[in-house]
């Protein structure tokens, strides 16, 4: 008989959940993204200015933006856990992408905010 010992992990279903939501999120954005596009026939700069002046397209659009950096952590930290063994290099790397991905969402909260 195995014995399985419990010691409080979840095995993954944080990460699963992370992921599904992420995709929803991104999913509805996308949505809403073609939706414009359909009913606003003429695409110049002042149609794009007005939708991204509104408050709640700037929350949705960052909103979006840090779904899919959740989403690409999610993908990259799994990736390096499977492929790269030695642990040194694998906090590196870990870190890095981290890093990247808060540049990434500060920037695009600077793009956003600074309309």
């Amino acid at each position: 008989m195995v014995n399985r010992v419990v010691v409080g992990a979840h095995y993954g279903l944080r990460d699963w959940l992370i992921q599904r939501i992420s995709a929803l999120v991104m999913v509805a954005y996308v949505c809403a993204l073609m939706l414009f596009f359909y009913w606003s026939a003429p695409l110049t700069y002042d149609s794009w200015k007005t939708v991204l002046s509104h408050p709640f397209v700037k929350i949705f659009t960052l909103l979006s933006i840090i779904a899919l950096l959740l989403h690409a952590w999610v993908g990259v930290r799994d990736i390096f856990m499977d492929y790269v063994h030695p642990y040194p290099v694998r906090l590196m790397l870990q870190v890095i992408v981290i890093l990247l991905l808060m540049m990434y969402a500060l920037w695009a909260a600077t793009l956003l905010w600074g309309m």
